[in-house]
């Protein structure tokens, strides 16, 4: 253990010494993270044509969220938010990552995995990661052991996917190893050039299972395209359709083998990210296509979970909180007739923008919390205003633990609110965009700040309308009174330039 860890770890003791509550009272903690689940993609929150009812029947059980705001609108900022407490863009090189980054996180950072780990809890990362391995990009060894993980961060296990399921490296990383390795199959990535023979989506496009509309057309693996380029894998290749059930297997070994002792579990579904490809017996649960059965897919990880801790007999002392990523995207990748199949569901709940939009659907998520020994089950929307960002300094609270100096510096103590104790809002939050835009919001203002760039990203027409996805962008600045508009269709800057030059100073890097 390093000296900074030492050091930490003396901390939280003794803080913990002084007054939090005994290790056979605190509860355990799992994080259930979604992949690209938009606010109104469960059936609690008005979801058509898909049911889910495990999802359904912890909302029914503890409180459901209306205004709960992940720190970014994509996926890799975002979770360097959560497990740093930090919004991402205070931090350079912490955007949408490639399977070879290295890791972001420091061994020097303190994160809410540290947290729960220098208090006495068993710690787990499972199923997606996305924030970089290892100390140096492109410089792994995937054959060997990696020298930065989860593992120095916090974390006693992971079971982790590098990066994303439409990403190369195409394997599991298990306390820092590929899973089943293949010695006959030795890995290569790259992220700069193919390697000599290989297929891609573009040579063997005829070959592929499930085609590509943009982009994900690089290293064929499974029969599906994926961006980037890699060689070998062998018997640690996965299964796309098997991906759920090794991430929910996995969830439900470690509760069980840590069901004597406080735990905490970060579980990130790959569902409902790209290539949506759910195991057969998901297929035709809905009538929108292979989207619609991956939220099919994601539910039944959540009644996995559920069904585990039953049968622990840990369940009352477990506090759940189930949320998303980021907002949806309909069309990203791959041609899954999501678009034509949506048959009237709105994935961002009626919100406007999606998946990298400044606009309320791209950081907008659903946020379930139930923990029976304490949480009353409350009926209806929860409407207190939250970020993500907010659970490590809640956590620490939950724990009776006084964070280091330096640590968490955007999370705020919102542990009341998340047990329902209370209903004041966060003050104000920040929203990150596909294109580092730092939107504001309040409980009725949400500020864009002026760019210089437009509000469409650059890629291809699909054929499809609505395709195009409007990162909200925009040359002027944007302001909108969200409890008359909540579809932020009227710019009213310029009626309260008093609003926007408060609200503006919170964009300041």
């Amino acid at each position: 253990m390093s000296l900074c860890r030492m050091n930490r770890y003396a901390f939280l003791l003794a803080s913990l010494a002084a007054g939090a509550a005994s290790a056979q009272e605190r509860p355990n903690v799992i994080f259930l993270v979604a992949d690209d689940l938009g606010y109104g993609d469960l059936k609690c929150y008005g979801a058509k044509n898909v049911e889910t009812p495990n999802s359904d029947r912890l909302a029914a059980e503890g409180l459901r969220f209306s205004q709960c705001h992940a720190a970014a609108a994509t996926s890799t900022p975002s979770r360097y938010s959560l497990l740093t407490g930090e919004y991402a863009w205070r931090k350079p090189g912490t955007g949408v990552l490639p399977g070879n980054a290295g890791m972001i996180i420091g061994a020097e950072q303190y994160t809410v995995a540290d947290l729960f780990h220098d208090a006495g809890y068993a710690t787990a990362a499972i199923g997606k990661w996305h924030l970089g391995l290892g100390r140096q990009a492109g410089a792994q060894d995937w054959n060997g052991r990696l020298d930065l993980t989860p593992s120095d961060i916090g974390f006693d296990y992971h079971y982790i996917q590098a990066a994303t399921a439409d990403r190369v490296p195409c394997v599991y990383l298990e306390q820092d190893t590929v899973a089943n390795y293949d010695p006959e199959a030795p890995i290569y990535v790259s992220y700069s050039a193919n390697f000599p023979g290989e297929p891609t989506g573009v040579s063997a496009r005829a070959s592929l299972r499930l085609d590509w509309s943009h982009g994900h057309n690089q290293s064929i693996v499974n029969g599906i395209g994926r961006i980037g380029y890699m060689k070998g894998g062998g018997k640690a290749l996965w299964k796309d359709e098997n991906i759920a059930d090794s991430i929910a297997a996995h969830s439900r070994r470690f509760i069980m083998e840590h069901r004597h002792e406080p735990f905490f579990m970060y579980l990130c579904t790959n569902d409902v990210h790209v290539p949506r490809w759910p195991h057969e017996r998901f297929r035709g649960s809905t009538p929108m296509g292979l989207r619609g059965d991956a939220i099919s897919s994601f539910d039944w990880t959540v009644g996995e979970v559920l069904n585990a801790l039953d049968e622990a007999g840990v369940a009352d002392n477990t506090l759940i909180i189930l949320t998303s990523d980021n907002g949806p995207v309909i069309d990203d990748g791959y041609a899954d007739r999501a678009f034509e199949l949506l048959n009237g569901h709105e994935p961002t709940g009626g919100r406007r923008g999606d998946k990298y939009s400044n606009f309320e659907g791209g950081t907008s998520v659903p946020m379930i919390v139930r923990w029976g020994a304490r949480v009353r089950p409350q009926e209806g929307e929860n409407p207190t205003l939250i970020s993500l960002v907010d659970l490590f300094a809640s956590m620490a609270s939950l724990l009776g633990a006084e964070l280091p100096a330096g640590a968490a510096p955007d999370s705020r103590d919102m542990l009341p609110q998340i047990l329902g104790e209370s209903r004041e809002s966060r003050p104000w939050l920040c929203e990150l965009g596909q294109r580092n835009t730092i939107a504001v919001r309040t409980e009725r203002w949400k500020y864009i700040p002026p760019t210089a760039h437009d509000g469409r990203l650059g890629w291809p027409a699909t054929g499809h309308e609505g395709t195009e996805i409007d990162t909200g962008d925009r040359r002027e600045a944007q302001l909108y009174d969200l409890l008359a508009d909540p579809g932020e269709t009227v710019n009213v800057a310029s009626e309260y330039p008093h609003i926007v030059s408060e609200l503006h100073q919170f964009t300041l890097r």
